[in-house]
């Protein structure tokens, strides 16, 4: 059972990461993560969406005929959308505005619908449950690490505003980095999203590679020896 769950902890958040190896999901990824601060937000919403959405799918796979599930499925994320657009709306309103539509855009993530479909239909609530949190966490992951790239580069700060979505309490996390910065303004904008995603997407390459050659030359050490 622990190996279960150490094996859908290491896809969520490395193996079968959402953005860095699926490459999905990346029209939020892209607009929204101009700071850290922002792709925290659109992480969380997203991670509570896909939290409820496996518990719930999970929870109903018995009677839901493979005819319907695909529209069953869209509506429950919908439904489960909005209540976090209103949610967001009620208590982190400046928030709200600064991310806009790709609120309700979540909807049409197809990361979360894959998921719906490849692993909440077909596993019990609590798998399913734990599968959620760690492809959520992995994407908020992306989403503030491509966020705080292009926010110290072409701003020089970290978590600008942050006050506005974690409260009063974070405004210690608001760091300016680089004084009299005048800024890049080519990394903020959306061309900078997809450069710096690349970069990212080869420094993952990078790891995986390096990480594979050391498992090779630990496994071929006692036989050399």
């Amino acid at each position: 059972m622990s190996n279960q769950y150490t094996r859908i902890a290491r896809d969520g958040l490395w193996d079968n990461n959402i953005v860095l190896v699926q490459a999905l999901g990346l029209c939020p990824l892209l607009a929204v993560s101009g700071t850290a601060t922002n792709g925290l937000g659109m992480g969380m919403a997203s991670t509570a969406v896909m939290i409820a959405s496996g518990l719930l799918i999970s929870s109903v796979r018995g009677i839901i005929t493979p005819q319907v599930r695909i529209p069953i499925f869209v509506l429950i994320i919908a439904v489960l959308v909005t209540l976090v657009d209103m949610s967001m709306n009620a208590w982190v309103h400046d928030l709200h505005k600064m991310l806009g539509l790709f609120i309700p855009l979540i909807v049409t993530n197809c990361a979360i619908l894959g998921r719906a479909e490849a692993f909440a239909s077909r596993n019990r609530m609590l798998p399913a449950l734990f599968d959620g949190a760690m492809m959520g966490l992995g994407f908020t992951l992306a989403l503030v690490l491509l966020g705080a790239c292009r926010e110290i580069v072409g701003s020089g700060t970290l978590f600008a505003n942050a006050a506005l979505l974690l409260g009063d309490w974070a405004s210690s996390l608001e760091l300016v980095l680089i004084a009299d910065y005048h800024g890049f303004l080519l990394i903020i904008l959306p061309p900078g999203g997809f450069i710096v995603l690349g970069v990212l997407l080869a420094g993952k390459r990078q790891i995986d590679r390096a990480l594979s050659a050391r498992s090779r030359s630990v496994l071929l050490q006692p036989s050399a020896s």
